[in-house]
């Protein structure tokens, strides 16, 4: 089967379980076609069946924003003619699913029918689409695909509060390659960052507001007062200056690391401790699974659907929407304690394996098939 992926290429989650979820594909034998405006952030190398083509907007002095919408639209339209596609799997409704939308009627218009899938992630749900400028675009975009899935239980009911939803939303979770991981040759080389009998807790975001990064600060330092220990604060945005000069006021520079945007995920998360996520809002917690896999125990906020993905007390611990004393608490609980550490951290990459890419893909073939024979039969 040939299947366009529209998505962002970023290192944001949706366009990284898009990435990944098209290399996988490829490996079964699909042959998958990203369709974005630069080559994904995880594609190293564009192998057989795996195509890239980048969507390019001409500059014009007549627009104060240049059209992306039309200029994906008609990417979509050129390659699906080009290469026969059987299949568009849009990720994030506004602006992918409305272009995509876009481009299947003008491929109707040709004589071309084809069915589309779209994935919503979150933001384009619980941000762009609430916004009452986009509400109504957000809406037709998810009641024009053929089938529409969403990353979480909590994303699906809270689609369904804001938006009338005609279509049957199907819940797939985001995904991890428990394989690739538990394979692969990282050297875990913590002397770089601080000396052995100190413990590492991570953060990693895009640290915009809705993540809390002061409320990191603050259980960092609580726990700091008690434990030996480092803070790494991975990822870049609005709230860093500000971190910033929350960690010079409490004189903290000396035990929190900013390593801003990084490729090196998997060697940060391999000698990390803990994990801390204390988000307003999570639609899924994708950072929170990759420190699963690597067997860090996460605390962060009962928001969302960080429930889904964490076990209280098991893999991690749930904690109340800015108590930082909580948080700190269980933080403490877990680290204190060389055994116990070793027990939550055994526990954490348990958890992990619900969400193998290898379970979790089987449901997006299974959509495919569906989507397929309903619209060609």
């Amino acid at each position: 089967m040939k299947i366009v992926i529209v998505c962002y290429p970023t290192f944001g989650g949706s366009g990284v379980v898009a990435t990944e979820l098209g290399l996988y594909l490829v490996k079964n034998g699909y042959e998958i076609h990203f369709i974005t405006y630069k080559q994904p952030v995880r594609i190293q190398n564009l192998t057989r069946g795996l195509h890239f083509h980048e969507v390019h907007v001409p500059s014009y002095d007549l627009f104060k924003y240049q059209p992306y919408e039309l200029a994906l639209s008609s990417k979509i339209v050129d390659v699906v003619k080009k290469y026969k596609i059987d299949m568009l799997h849009v990720h994030y409704a506004i602006p992918h699913a409305y272009a995509a939308y876009m481009g299947k009627k003008m491929l109707e218009d040709e004589g071309i029918l084809i069915p589309m899938i779209t994935t919503l992630h979150g933001t384009d749900i619980t941000l762009v689409g609430s916004h009452p400028f986009y509400q109504k675009a957000v809406q037709f975009s998810i009641n024009h695909s053929e089938f529409v899935t969403a990353v979480s239980q909590s994303l699906k009911d809270h689609t369904e509060r804001i938006f009338d939803i005609t279509n049957e939303i199907k819940v797939i979770p985001n995904f991890i390659d428990v394989e690739k991981i538990k394979f692969r040759s990282v050297p875990c080389e913590k002397g770089q960052i601080a000396p052995d009998d100190q413990m590492i807790i991570t953060h990693i975001s895009n640290f915009r507001p809705l993540k809390r990064i002061i409320d990191v600060l603050k259980t960092f330092k609580i726990v700091s007062e008690k434990l030996n220990v480092k803070l790494l604060m991975v990822g870049d945005g609005p709230e860093k200056e500000r971190a910033m000069r929350y960690c010079r006021a409490h004189e903290m520079e000396d035990t929190v690391l900013f390593l801003g945007r990084s490729n090196q995920i998997d060697e940060i998360l391999c000698f990390s401790d803990l994990f801390l996520l204390p988000s307003e809002q999570e639609s899924f917690g994708l950072a929170a699974l990759e420190a699963m896999v690597h067997g860090v125990p996460v605390i962060c906020s009962d928001v969302g659907g960080l429930p889904e993905v964490i076990q209280n007390g098991f893999s991690g611990f749930l904690c109340s929407l800015g108590d930082v004393k909580e948080m700190a608490e269980k933080a403490i609980h877990i680290l204190e304690d060389k055994d116990r550490l070793k027990l939550f951290k055994i526990q954490a990459f348990e958890s992990s394996k619900k969400f193998d890419i290898q379970k979790v893909v089987s449901h997006y073939e299974s959509l495919y098939k569906d989507a397929k024979q309903a619209y060609l039969g």
